[in-house]
This record gives structure tokens, C-alpha cells and sequence, in this order.
């Protein structure tokens, strides 16, 4: 029986393949307010300009790869069961070779209509629809007559898969948090989860805000310090 590995990962992952994070430029996305193309309240007031933007992180995503990171992490699956955590909506775990991965914030690459979500039961992932790199613009309809939009967890709105991702930590036996703040919450108290004696790991170049005596903090970016994790495990 293999151990359970979490890892929960962020923006710090996926920046050293060239997508940028809105948190480390002064709440600016790709040069837009956070505000504007990220929250609930962003989309009733300009859904053009929403659908825009996603059509543009959409379209670069052919042109990003995964680094060294997402492919270290894919290959702890020759020797753990490994649930991926990701506070993400790129593809790069998926095309790193990850096989389980649950979402937090939605994906870049899926559409749902507008209507088929409720604070009650989340979204209906029958209604969640895959398009590639193709963009969806106001008047694009789902079978169920709505407008199509980004599927992705915006500031404002609940995140249906938390009790599934604290389900996937509190079974863990090993938890490994790789680039991420730790300041977004749900995600960053999933920690907490971990049942006592479980060993924690954070890779971040940064300083981290939380104290427990479990952690290890390995200081460096993504892709060294995945290597760092990988020789403490042997």
C-alpha cells in the first residue's frame, strides 16, 4: 500500500513556465484589476471584458509548458498515491502527467452556463463543458439556453470542491505545499487539516506566514526546491 501524498500547489508552480500571478504586481492580472476580471461582481458588470480576458489566458496556454516542478511532482507518483491540490485553472499538472487532481479554482480550459451554479450544491459538473483553446463571447449559449462562461471560482463565490480537497488532506501522510502564499483562503487553511504527526513541507522562496511544528520549510523557487523535497524523501 503506498502512502497518501497531498500537494497542494499555487501560483508559484506555474509561474516559472511564463503565467503570471496577480499577487506579486500590486493586484494587477495580466494588467487588469483583480476586481475586474476575477470576482462574481466583475461579471455582472462587464461580462464582455471578462470573456475577453479569459479568451486571451485561454489562448496562451498551447504556448506555456510544464517545468520541472509540475513534472517532479507528476513522477512522486511512481512511489505515492498522489492527490494534487491546485489553486490553479491551467493545465500543466494534467499535461505534467499528474492522473488525480482536483481543482479548487475551476479551469481555463472549461465553460458552464451561468445559471447552473447554487451556493447549496455548487456547480453540475454535467454542465461543465471542455473547449480547448476556443474562445466563447456574449450570445455563445449552453443546451440549457444560458450564456457560457469561464468555468472558474471567482473571488465572491464559494468553492464547491474545498470538502473534497480537506477530505483528500486529512487521509494524507505526507502534505507538500508548493508555491502558494498561503493567504487565499479556503485553500490556505487546508493545512490544518493534516491529522497530527503528519510532516508538512512548504517550497516557497518567500517567507511563510504560519507556525506548526511540522513544517519544513524548503526557501527556494518551484523548481529547485522540488528537488530539495524529492532527496529528503529518499
Amino acid at each position: 500500500m503506498k502512502k497518501k501524498l497531498v500537494v497542494l500547489t499555487g501560483a508559484g508552480v506555474s509561474a516559472e513556465s511564463g503565467i503570471s500571478t496577480f499577487r506579486d504586481s500590486d493586484g494587477l492580472w495580466e494588467n487588469h484589476r483583480v476586481e475586474d476580471v476575477a470576482s462574481i461582481e466583475g461579471w455582472y458588470r462587464n461580462p464582455e471584458q471578462v470573456l475577453d480576458f479569459y479568451n486571451h489566458r485561454r489562448a496562451q496556454l498551447p504556448a506555456v509548458k510544464p517545468n520541472a516542478a509540475h513534472l517532479a511532482i507528476a513522477s512522486l507518483e511512481e512511489n505515492y498515491s498522489v492527490t494534487v491540490v491546485t489553486q490553479n485553472v491551467d493545465n500543466l499538472h494534467e499535461r505534467a502527467g499528474s492522473t488525480k487532481i482536483i481543482h479548487l479554482h475551476g479551469e481555463l480550459t472549461k465553460v458552464r452556463p451561468e445559471n447552473c451554479f447554487n451556493e447549496m450544491d455548487g456547480f453540475s459538473e454535467s454542465s461543465v463543458f471542455d473547449i480547448g483553446a476556443d474562445e466563447i463571447h456574449l450570445g455563445d449559449k449552453a443546451p440549457n439556453g444560458a450564456q457560457l462562461r469561464p468555468h472558474i471560482v471567482w473571488f465572491g463565490e464559494a468553492v464547491p470542491k474545498i470538502e473534497q480537497a480537506i477530505d483528500a488532506v486529512e487521509a494524507a501522510d505526507i502534505l507538500l505545499i508548493v508555491g502558494t502564499s498561503l493567504q487565499v483562503y479556503p485553500a490556505a487553511g487546508l493545512y490544518r487539516y493534516a491529522k497530527s504527526g503528519v510532516p508538512i513541507y512548504i517550497i516557497d522562496p518567500k517567507d511563510v506566514p504560519v507556525r506548526d511544528g511540522r513544517i519544513t520549510h524548503i526557501k527556494d523557487v518551484a523548481t529547485n526546491g522540488m528537488e530539495v523535497f524529492k532527496k529528503l524523501l529518499e
